[in-house]
């Protein structure tokens, strides 16, 4: 039987997760929606595609997100897909590293649907890209220290794209 991971990060009071959900709550679907599609594409679908080349489920469901966003397809039609992507995940159970990347893919799509899924993208793609960067031997508090860097890779993109604030009146 093979030893069971951490999905997902769960210190919901570090740093850059707090800074995160703080900015999620100022911007719009559309912004987080691209935000984290493209994200989610460039860093986590290779880490699933190293192991599962094969497995277009998590792609297709980030080319719906943006389908949907340019409202080329409905709801129901794109959810299909996230749900498809979702069922990759639960699927990859003996890869860790591709199963925690299908999930923040699957999550990141799904901020079509609620946009605070977006944070999704942080809780698990950061223990994908520990687990990818580090493999499987390291202890969590390695694993946690380096999905936290991630976080705060996510964070800076997610700033760098963020609709400001307006000033107030003078």
């Amino acid at each position: 039987m093979m030893k069971k991971y951490r999905k997902m990060l769960s210190n919901w009071q570090a740093a850059p997760i707090q800074t995160l959900m703080r900015l999620i709550e100022t911007q719009s679907k559309e912004t987080l929606v691209n935000w984290a599609v493209n994200y989610a594409e460039v860093n986590f679908l290779p880490i699933y595609a190293k192991q599962f080349p094969e497995d277009q489920r998590p792609q297709f469901a980030l080319e719906y997100a943006r389908m949907w966003l340019r409202k080329e397809v409905k709801l129901p039609e794109a959810k299909q897909l996230i749900l498809a992507c979702h069922a990759a995940a639960s699927e990859a159970e003996n890869a860790p590293a591709a199963q925690a990347a299908a999930r923040a893919i699957g999550q990141a799509a799904s901020s079509i649907h609620s946009a605070t899924h977006s944070l999704g993208l942080a809780l698990y793609g950061g223990v994908a890209a520990a687990y990818d960067h580090l493999g499987m031997g390291a202890p969590w508090a390695e694993h946690e220290a380096l999905d936290l860097k991630e976080c705060e890779k996510m964070l800076s993109a997610l700033q760098a794209v963020a609709a400001r604030p307006p000033l107030p009146a003078a």
